[in-house]
């Protein structure tokens, strides 16, 4: 049996403050098997940041472990990227140093990976952009080189959180397909956390539904989308014919079943 790149064991956290003691996550268990792209959805403020936060190793759960590759994340050496809702590009950068800040922070700015950096920065449609300043780019293309900075990284789990939210709605659905494409195309494992049901159905191959505060994990549903894998991009799956019937059923656990 494989192990799974990421686990998730019986995770509990409380908030602390002069108020007392807030429980936000209640025993959450799951998996992330490689290769994986798994969506996380569930009301506003229910704890789907803080999840991400306990994997990236920001923060540390009270009760239960998170092991990668089966080993504590204290003990591992596996490389996670983080992409935020702000891209957090530094307008006084080009495109092409700010795509090398990781490595440069990391003492890992050398020049095979300048060549990594070259490729994908012509093959995802930036490379005459490198000159450039971030605000002479438009939103999708920030997101695209803030993943491109990620990317460059080699990390073995993508986590994701909500980095499509700040964008108008057109630019969002043809930014998460271009991210979409890029994270399938590199084979990366992806957590993403997101309140948009529809983005979480056309990316992710299973979505985890949370309850309201404290979280638990109420669902898992696992996506097979009526479709050729050809087509299987998060544009392209909105045509599935059965999109809507796990929109629904999304929907409803939601929501209580209404």
């Amino acid at each position: 049996m494989q192990t799974p790149l990421l686990e998730l064991k019986d995770i509990s956290l409380s908030y602390h403050s002069e108020d007392g003691e807030t429980l936000a996550l209640s025993h959450i268990s799951f998996q992330v098997q490689p290769g994986e792209f798994v969506a996380i959805v569930g009301p506003s403020g229910c704890g789907k940041s803080t999840l991400l936060n306990l994997i990236s190793g920001l923060l540390t759960p009270e009760e239960g472990e998170i092991l990668m590759n089966g080993k504590k994340l204290s003990e591992n050496q596996m490389n996670i990227g983080y992409m935020l809702q702000k891209d957090h590009l530094f307008e006084w950068r080009t495109i092409y140093s700010n795509v090398l800040l990781g490595l440069e922070i990391q003492k890992k700015d050398t020049p095979q990976k300048r060549e990594q950096i070259d490729s994908l920065l012509q093959t995802y449609g930036l490379d005459t952009f490198k000159n450039s300043k971030p605000s002479q780019l438009s939103g999708g293309m920030r997101q695209r080189a803030a993943l491109i900075r990620t990317l460059a990284l080699e990390p073995d789990l993508l986590l994701l959180d909500e980095p499509f939210s700040a964008l108008d709605y057109q630019t969002r659905l043809n930014v998460s397909d271009d991210i979409g494409k890029i994270i399938k195309h590199e084979s990366k494992t992806a957590v993403l956390v997101t309140h948009d049901i529809s983005e979480a159905i056309s990316m992710a191959d299973r979505v985890i539904v949370l309850t309201k505060r404290p979280a638990t994990v109420q669902k898992t549903v696992p996506i097979e989308l009526e479709i050729d894998q050809e087509e299987r991009t998060p544009m392209g799956s909105r045509n599935a014919p059965n999109f809507k019937t796990y929109f629904n059923l999304i929907w409803r656990e939601l929501n209580h079943g209404e």
